[in-house]
């Protein structure tokens, strides 16, 4: 065996036994085999029409504007996508992700995701079993919950893993077999996830409103190495990365997106006027004020109604982060 052989063998001996002598045998003091490793700290959980919706929530709070009650239910993934390993691949979250985009725009809720605390605490009451404080019975009134005036229902519709792919790949060295050869490969991937919701009136179970958007995502991934032969050794090193934009935070951000859209016609205001939006294309092209995303007429439905306070909207591009430069281009990790 030459020098070389013996010195690399050498080297991979002795990392693999660093490897196995990372983990003690037994627990310290603390109880614990190992000390977590990362040590980021929390932080706030924007998508590009987060901004949008707390500018609408400080416009409605300074103009004394109060929303209709709002209640937020079953927002499910119907994609169907799962894996064996990894289970649903879209969150089943989208309930509460809407829940916090409507809380960030400011509009009254009321729970009806959850209500088994509440339902359960008063079933204890009505047994007499709650203590309100100093030995007092807690009392159940008529009329004291208040109701919800629309509800917002539907769900996660489309994942496409590959709308579209593409890469290269070159090789390149010299024909002398005991040349360096490199390699370099980059490849990159669109998928898109899709949403649909409907808003109803509470009161009469009529749809007023539809919402339909999708967002596309992309993944890249990048690679490159080098192999040559060094006197009896082979060398073979290579490196590269992989990204891909998060998933749920498409989720999150389609949400977003909506609500935003729902919560500027529950204050009845133009959120281009609230907070200072562009809007190139301005009114629909068929002249009226239809809500093209999900065919149903809002001017007829809700917007019009004496007794609320909403209003149609003018167009479906109105917030959406390419056309309004007041809504920040950012997503987690990522600052233009």
């Amino acid at each position: 065996m030459t020098k070389t052989k013996i010195l690399m063998a050498t080297l991979a001996s002795a990392l693999a036994l660093t490897g196995c002598a990372t983990t003690a045998r037994t627990g310290g003091s603390d109880g614990l085999y190992a000390q977590p490793i990362g040590g980021a700290p929390v932080t706030a959980n924007p998508t590009p029409y987060s901004e949008a919706l707390v500018c609408l929530a400080n416009y409605a709070r300074q103009h004394n504007l109060q929303s209709p009650r709002i209640a937020v239910g079953r927002l499910a993934d119907y994609t169907g996508r799962s894996s064996l390993e990894g289970g649903a691949a879209i969150t089943q979250g989208a309930s509460l992700m809407a829940i916090s985009a409507f809380a960030k725009a400011g509009v009254r809720l009321v729970e009806r995701f959850d209500t088994s605390v509440s339902e359960l605490e008063l079933r204890y009451a009505n047994n007499s079993l709650i203590d309100d404080g100093n030995g007092q019975q807690r009392q159940i009134h008529a009329a004291s919950l208040p109701g919800s005036d629309y509800h917002l229902v539907g769900g996660i519709t489309e994942l496409n893993y590959n709308i579209r792919s593409n890469g290269v790949d070159v090789l390149g060295g010299d024909a002398v077999d005991s040349d360096p050869t490199g390699l370099f490969s980059r490849r990159s991937w669109v998928m898109n996830i899709g949403l649909d919701l409907r808003l109803n009136d509470t009161r009469t179970m009529e749809t007023v409103d539809v919402i339909s958007y999708q967002k596309q995502i992309i993944g890249r991934e990048i690679s490159a190495g080098v192999f040559a032969l060094w006197g009896d050794a082979v060398v073979d090193v290579s490196g590269g990365g992989r990204s891909l934009e998060p998933v749920q935070l498409a989720v999150r951000s389609v949400i977003e997106r909506a609500v935003l859209e729902v919560s500027a016609q529950l204050y009845g205001v133009d959120p281009a006027a609230a907070c200072v939006y562009s809007d190139p294309i301005g009114g629909s092209t068929s002249g009226g004020h239809t809500n093209i995303t999900g065919g149903v007429n809002a001017a007829s439905t809700y917007g019009s109604r004496e007794t609320s306070n909403v209003q149609a909207r003018q167009t479906v591009d109105r917030g959406h982060d390419r056309r309004d430069d007041h809504v920040r281009s950012y997503l987690r990790g990522r600052y233009d």
